[in-house]
């Protein structure tokens, strides 16, 4: 617990957060005896990811360095530096494009290499990939998975809920974040012939004041209880591991606020090292070693581009 504050405000620099929202987060901390799910998950994501490249190749080393805890993304810098690497692949654990998910790891990336000085590794991120087939299969499984633990008596009744962090307004009408976000259910939707779904949000952290994306998934909850709905499936489907944000915010409280309105919930397990996903990374990484790889992609969007305009997914319109 002693980290859970430091770690925090590390998160938060810079941005307009309420302390008393920061107190009430590092609380959830407490929860977990101040430990969060997302580096255990980290590690069995790179061990998975490791032996499928061992059994299938490329055979490449891989790094892990975090944005706001250790290990830290310049010690990483520091160590490829010092190990002889000089050029480096960056897979990003976010799918969707936002100042956040996207432009700040960049933002970060350049930073541990101004750190770490000329030595520094010359570093390619990967691109977005959030219609990639190996994501959207692993979602896909995992959310037929959950419906199949509602009696089939109502599982044809039972209500398909997507959910994503929620970002500022300010930020989102910059990116391409909800419509991203949008399209990844859709496409999963369809694949499980669910044509009635809902995208909804989670975790906010700004204040009552600021504008943020919703509807808040609680909020949606009370709505679909009013509507006389007696079960639902939600997928974190903006999120690639359940780490913290899943935990409590879906683990706890929403599933806690259905189990007062009388809702039977139903949480899809997120991408994390299902086979699928795991695949997807290492065929990523071919894209960018070899240009004949193919670049796979479903609906009607296209493969994500890897080079960014320089105005691309800024905190704040200009």
């Amino acid at each position: 617990m002693d980290d859970v504050i430091p770690f925090l405000e590390n998160v938060l620099r810079g941005r307009n957060v309420p302390r008393e929202r920061m107190l009430q987060v590092a609380h959830h901390y407490e929860l977990f005896d101040g430990v969060s799910p997302i580096n255990g998950q980290n590690r069995q994501l790179i061990a998975a990811l490791q032996k499928e490249l061992e059994t299938h190749g490329p055979h490449l080393p891989i790094y892990w360095g975090n944005r706001n805890w250790h290990p830290l993304l310049a010690d990483t810098m520091r160590q490829m530096s010092e190990d002889g690497v000089t050029n480096v692949l960056a897979f990003v654990t976010s799918a969707y494009s936002s100042y956040s998910s996207c432009r700040q790891y960049r933002e970060d990336i350049a930073l541990a290499q101004e750190t770490v000085g000329p030595t520094a590794p010359r570093v390619e991120k990967i691109r977005a990939f959030f219609n990639h087939p190996g994501f959207i299969q692993a979602n896909v499984e995992n959310i037929r998975s959950a419906f199949a633990r509602i009696p089939e008596s109502r599982r044809v009744a039972a209500e398909l809920v997507f959910t994503a962090h929620s970002i500022p307004l300010t930020m989102a009408g910059n990116c391409d974040y909800e419509t991203q976000l949008r399209e990844a259910s859709r496409i999963v939707a369809d694949e499980l012939d669910r044509p009635l779904w809902q995208l909804v949000f989670q975790s906010r952290s700004g204040p009552p004041s600021q504008p943020w994306l919703g509807p808040d998934v609680c909020d949606y909850l009370r709505e679909l209880k009013s509507r006389g709905v007696e079960d639902v499936v939600i997928s974190p489907i903006g999120f690639v591991s359940d780490h913290m944000e899943i935990v409590y915010d879906l683990d706890t409280e929403a599933s806690k606020l259905c189990e007062e309105l009388g809702l039977t919930m139903q949480r899809a397990g997120t991408a994390g090292t299902h086979p699928a996903f795991v695949s997807m990374i290492r065929e990523l990484v071919l894209e960018k070693i070899d240009p004949q790889t193919e670049r796979r992609s479903l609906g009607s969007f296209g493969p994500r581009h890897d080079e960014c305009a320089t105005d691309c997914c800024l905190a704040k319109r200009e």
